[in-house]
């Protein structure tokens, strides 16, 4: 069986992924520090408890573990906080990514997926937004995934390391049955937020801005259910260990829906009045974030399912209601 490290496997798309590699066959490893992941969410496959930052983690890890490939999510992803405090996510996102390549080179594995982000875009030229679009990251965070590419990049014509870098949209939805789901703390994701209100842990949903060039005056966004992402990972690996080459691939569904759309669309799920109140736009938020995803359904074979937000909507209330 083909040994994968996951690395942040406990956290939100890491766990989803964890399933997808188990039900496809092969034995996912979390390596996790805890930060932000739970480690009941590693129920596929072992469990390795270590920091990227340390050293003797990773290498106790790759010499525990026969490791095949390796899939990196382990980062961290708050944009405001990476404007507060750089040196943390420079440190962290690009620091440890260096670790963790030096670690797996070390163990002659040459099979690496990367959880990048469409903030290495920046405010969109056009949408949706294809691969060939500039790279032009407008924050700490996403310049970090910008960087990490590049390295990735770099270590590919240096050392024959393959990667494939996907780049998420808006991840959204938990397992459809239930197992694992969304859970951040803080939470900053819109559909969470609005389930808050919905389940009256909350008084009511902020919306930076209802002055942006859309139909309702609020920002677009392209949410993508998360088994589908996970099964994207899947379908990237398998890639990989074929021997095709590295490449990076927009993850999204191709097409947006408003912070208004979501609203309505929460409301209609659970049933409940979503009390809501305008606020000021927030600094960098482009008006339009949508993936042409042409390239991952040709080159990957990737069919989004979950192309109805009420669908995505659901599945997350249903896990929600379990917190």
């Amino acid at each position: 069986m083909t040994n994968v490290l996951v690395t942040g496997g406990a956290g939100y798309i890491g766990s989803h992924c964890c399933k997808e590699l188990r039900g496809s066959g092969f034995n996912p490893i979390t390596f996790d520090n805890l930060v932000y992941g739970y480690e009941e969410n590693v129920r596929w496959g072992d469990f390795y408890r270590g920091d990227l930052g340390n050293p003797q983690d990773l290498h106790d890890c790759f010499t525990r573990y026969r490791i095949d490939a390796v899939i990196h999510f382990a980062a961290y992803a708050y944009v405001g906080e990476s404007v507060v405090d750089p040196l943390k996510y420079y440190q962290n996102n690009v620091g440890n990514t260096i670790r963790l390549l030096q670690a797996a080179l070390s163990k002659e594995v040459r099979s690496v997926i990367f959880s990048s982000s469409c903030a290495t875009y920046g405010i969109p030229e056009a949408t949706p937004i294809d691969e060939a679009h500039p790279l032009n990251p407008i924050n700490p965070y996403g310049r970090t995934k910008q960087m990490i590419e590049q390295i990735l990049a770099d270590c590919d014509s240096a050392y024959g390391l393959r990667y494939a870098s996907l780049r998420y949209f808006n991840a959204a939805g938990a397992d459809p049955q239930g197992e694992v789901g969304e859970n951040h703390n803080p939470e900053t994701h819109l559909i969470p937020l609005i389930l808050d209100v919905a389940a009256g842990k909350s008084k009511e949903i902020r919306i930076f801005g209802d002055d942006y060039p859309t139909a309702d005056g609020t920002c677009i966004r392209d949410y993508i259910h998360v088994t589908d992402l996970a099964r994207a990972h899947i379908l990237a690996l398998e890639r990989l260990l074929d021997g095709a080459p590295s490449d990076f691939y927009n993850l999204g569904q191709g097409r947006g829906f408003s912070v208004t759309e979501v609203i309505d669309q929460v409301s209609a799920v659970t049933g409940r009045d979503i009390a809501s109140v305008r606020v000021d736009r927030r600094p960098g938020d482009p008006p339009v974030l949508v993936a042409s995803n042409t390239k991952s359904k040709e080159c990957l074979n990737w069919q989004p399912e979950y192309t109805n937000l009420e669908d995505i909507v659901r599945t997350a209330w249903n896990w929600h209601q379990t917190l």
